[in-house]
């Protein structure tokens, strides 16, 4: 990359999914996952090969910097920016290409999240670096997974027509964008090869994103540039900004001879979205399961993610015992345990919005 190359990590995310481990005030991000590493970490660690830390930014809440600055102290204070409140991936973008136009007109941004587990790593910084060749030409880059299952929490990218190669890495352009679909709908995409998964990372120019926003979302482009001129003015306007994500704002209606889709295999990927999510990472023992943070003793017990973070009063690990279950997520924290079929681990979100509706429950947010 050249010294016109930016990295912004959105670190704003709840992690809803990852309840009751991920909470309001200990989002996904800050978390030991996966090691002794945090998923932000990890993020910037993997990104430094190319980014210098004075041109990583993160975007985050004003509740999560105390964190996060504890975890990299060497990432310069002035490259967080923080959100009043989570407004949803667009507004977080557009703050993040004012403050990379004040720095660098003339610059690229690869916008990456916190919380993706990528176990290729050299293969994933050759992906950024083509991305940004075609970045270069205006395009607006995605970046798609190649997809292993038909999965229903993902949203899928139909590639048209190619657009060449860029580094090694065929391109094309973005035909459709589905957010999560249906189960038969999953499989028919995953069958015919002509979709991958939205990684939700994007590579493009300052300035060709900002034109974007003016284009599609000019009320708010106007409230980036009074926020830009009057920096003040942002506590004063966040609240009134759209909440949407860049998929739906800007994606889905850029032309498609324009967007760029970059589909790539072989990078590990995973959002760690969901318990299931830390089953396909983590490696698991003879009969399939996976335990962190404790220890197991099952009988007759396949296929199953038993987690807990609960210490015990004498200071030994807690054990957590199973007799004849199959696939299912074990998440044992100090107020909250959670039991449920992996295969509908998704549905926590759902969980999590019932207790927002029971004032009596906020306590577990």
């Amino acid at each position: 990359m050249i010294s016109q190359d930016y990295a912004v990590l959105m670190a704003g995310g709840g992690g809803t999914r990852l309840w009751p481990l991920s909470r309001k005030s200990r989002p996904k991000q800050v978390l030991k996952l996966l090691g002794d590493r945090t998923m932000f970490q990890l993020s910037v660690e993997r990104l430094q090969p190319l980014f210098p830390l004075e041109r990583i930014l993160v975007v985050t809440h004003a509740a999560y910097l105390e964190d996060l600055r504890e975890q990299c102290p060497a990432l310069p204070e002035a490259n967080f920016i923080l959100e009043p409140e989570p407004r949803g991936t667009a507004p977080a973008i557009g703050l993040a290409a004012l403050a990379i136009r004040q720095r660098d007109p003339s610059g690229r941004m690869a916008c990456l999240t916190a919380d993706h587990y990528i176990g290729n790593e050299a293969g994933f910084r050759q992906l950024l670096q083509a991305a940004a060749q075609a970045a270069q030409r205006e395009y607006l880059v995605t970046l798609g997974i190649t997809p292993t299952f038909p999965s229903t929490g993902f949203g899928y990218i139909q590639r048209g027509e190619s657009l060449g190669t860029f580094g090694g890495f065929e391109s094309f352009q973005a035909k459709r964008f589905k957010e999560k679909p249906g189960r038969r709908e999953a499989e028919t995409m995953v069958m015919d090869g002509q979709h991958a998964w939205n990684s939700g990372m994007f590579v493009w120019r300052v300035d060709r994103i900002l034109a974007e926003f003016a284009r599609q979302l000019p009320d708010f482009y106007r409230q980036l540039l009074e926020i830009e001129a009057h920096p003040q003015a942002l506590a004063r306007l966040w609240p009134k900004v759209p909440i949407t994500t860049l998929d739906y704002g800007i994606m889905e209606g850029a032309p498609p001879s324009e967007v760029a889709l970059f589909p790539a295999e072989g990078l590990q990927w995973s959002d760690i979205g969901s318990w299931e999510s830390l089953l396909e990472v983590l490696p698991p023992d003879a009969a399939g399961n996976v335990v962190v943070g404790g220890e197991h003793l099952g009988l007759a017990t396949t296929g199953s993610l038993i987690h807990t973070s609960r210490p015990t009063e004498r200071g030994r690990p807690r054990l957590i015992a199973t007799i004849g279950v199959s696939d299912l997520v074990i998440a044992d924290t100090e107020d909250v345990l959670l039991v449920c079929p992996r295969e509908q681990s998704q549905e926590v979100r759902k969980l999590v919005e019932h207790l927002k509706e029971q004032s009596q429950s906020q306590a577990y947010l």
